[in-house]
């Protein structure tokens, strides 16, 4: 029995390296649902991106069927079927009601997939941006409906029971808001109920403040260090980051292709293998464009990306004096979770930053990619901002600035929906538990086991 658990723990150890993957919608841009054969392209075609490997998890934020009440979402067997690792979301933004449904419908896949659901999943997210959108900020924006403090740590509660005594029991559970909102002292008790914690963060809706491409690294460092340090030890994931292809330009940030690679270089290569990192997009022009654009890839399917997405070369891009480490983690179970570093530091005058825009903002509570109104999220899950006080956006679907460049972080803005095209335990920080020390340990003890 000893052998078999140590052996578990060491397959789990192996698989533990820092996730790399996109964020998933349910719908198109036309508000079309997505089916098991548009997911299993989709994750098909990020496995095999060229100048670039690894990208194999996708992050979701519903586990709702677009166009359903409560069935589960068909990202599912698509991901089981490819081999796709999964960040499953719920959304928490809609009111009790609509939550029961994104409970029923994990309820239902865990008993549809069971075992096979539960080898691919890397953890599970109860809402997104929910304490930004109850933010005196966000209600000032008009960004819709969030979630408080303590609906969240009830919520929170209702996932952990549904996955109690199922193949999820232990599965890692989080959630993903501005990190703002985790420095608000009242996130605090969201904080104590949680794994691990997700950070959205643009440096290009920074736009009250300098963010010309060049301040971008030093811009995402600092929110990254802020997140870290109101997570009290427990690790922070990546949950969205990226640079637009194309679009308007925000403030001194231009949207190209230059600096979408710029920003792939200096931002992401750093933090690839280091950091669970959900990119912001593989695709959002789907079939639409959507301003700004984010996509890596254009409106069709492909393996060629619009830049170069090779990590060879970080070393000659600027970058902060910052550094990311590894270190693994792990629950009472033999999960491992890769997790980053809480040594980043920020400073206090640089803003965070919200979620890409998109071209048909909506204000309704349903999942991802299916809305199509004002307010938040596109209909393809592609937020729509505005800029508030401090650079970040407001979520309105408009671009005005409403604050003043105070050099406070401010919240991120966005919508009561989801992204529709869009996704962590206590943190050691020593050596011996950064992945590769874990492996280490757990082969020495094998053997030493195995000698007895």
């Amino acid at each position: 029995m000893h052998t078999i658990t140590l052996l578990a723990a060491l397959a789990s150890a192996t698989s533990a390296a820092a996730k790399l993957g996109f964020n998933y919608g349910s719908t198109f841009t036309t508000g079309a649902a997505k089916t098991q054969a548009d997911f299993e392209a989709e994750f098909t075609t990020a496995a095999n991106l060229k100048g670039t490997s690894g990208w194999t998890s996708a992050r979701l934020y519903t586990m709702v069927q677009a166009g359903t009440a409560s069935d589960p979402i068909s990202a599912i067997p698509a991901a089981i079927k490819t081999g796709t690792t999964l960040l499953l979301g719920l959304w928490a933004s809609a009111g009790d009601a609509a939550f029961a449904n994104e409970l029923l419908a994990l309820k239902a896949a865990i008993g549809q997939y069971g075992d096979d659901l539960a080898g691919i999943v890397d953890g599970i997210s109860i809402g997104s941006e929910d304490l930004y959108r109850k933010s005196p900020t966000g209600v000032a924006a008009g960004s819709g409906p969030g979630a408080d403090p303590d609906v969240l740590v009830r919520y929170i509660g209702q996932v952990k029971d549904a996955i109690a005594g199922s193949p999820l029991e232990g599965a890692l559970l989080g959630h993903v808001d501005t990190w703002t909102a985790w420095d608000d002292p009242s996130s605090g008790v969201v904080v104590d109920a949680l794994d691990w914690l997700g950070m959205d963060a643009y440096p290009y809706f920074q736009n009250t403040m300098p963010n010309a491409i060049g301040q971008s690294k030093s811009l995402f460092d600092a929110a990254l260090g802020r997140t870290r340090a109101a997570a009290g030890g427990k690790p922070v994931w990546v949950t969205e980051t990226g640079q637009p292809v194309s679009g308007k330009t925000s403030g001194g940030s231009v949207a190209s292709l230059e600096n979408a690679e710029s920003y792939w270089k200096t931002v992401g290569c750093p933090m690839f293998g280091n950091v669970n990192v959900w990119w912001y997009t593989l695709q959002d022009a789907a079939p639409d464009t959507p301003d700004p654009s984010f996509g890596i890839i254009g409106s069709e399917l492909t393996t060629t990306p619009l830049f170069d997405l090779s990590c060879g070369d970080v070393g000659s891009e600027p970058s902060s004096s910052s550094s990311t480490t590894t270190a693994a983690t792990t629950k009472t179970t033999t999960k491992v979770s890769s997790s980053p570093s809480a040594s980043d530091s920020s400073s206090d005058s640089v803003t965070t930053t919200g979620k890409p825009s998109g071209t048909t903002p909506t204000t309704t509570n349903t999942p991802p990619d299916e809305s199509s109104t004002t307010g938040g999220s596109t209909d393809n899950g592609n937020p729509a901002q505005t800029t508030t006080s401090g650079g970040v956006p407001s979520g309105s679907g408009s671009d005005s600035d409403s604050g003043s460049d105070s050099g406070a972080p401010t919240p991120t803005p966005t919508s009561s929906t989801p992204p529709g095209s869009s996704s962590t335990p206590p943190a050691n920080d020593t050596p011996a538990l950064q992945s590769g020390g874990i492996l280490a340990v757990l082969v020495s003890g094998l053997v030493a086991f195995l000698a007895l």
